[in-house]
């Protein structure tokens, strides 16, 4: 299979893309929730805490992926 460079160009844009516009997702989760979601997880280790991350980071990867697969 051959793939041309502007195919390859646009996967890795796109990729790009999705992954900025998930840590600003992310981000903006941890601005609107109490409290700090890193501290939470990583230090007082709150499994609840991150469930609820990683299901929120799951539901914007499917958003991003149907967003960019159109």
């Amino acid at each position: 299979m051959v793939t041309s460079v502007p195919v390859l160009l646009n996967t890795l844009l796109y990729a790009g893309v999705g992954m900025v516009v998930l840590v600003v997702g992310f981000v903006l989760l941890d601005l609107l929730t109490p409290g700090k979601l890193w501290e939470e997880i990583n230090d007082k280790q709150n499994r609840a805490v991150a469930i609820f991350a990683g299901a929120v980071a799951l539901s914007l990867s499917i958003i991003i992926a149907a967003a960019i697969h159109g």
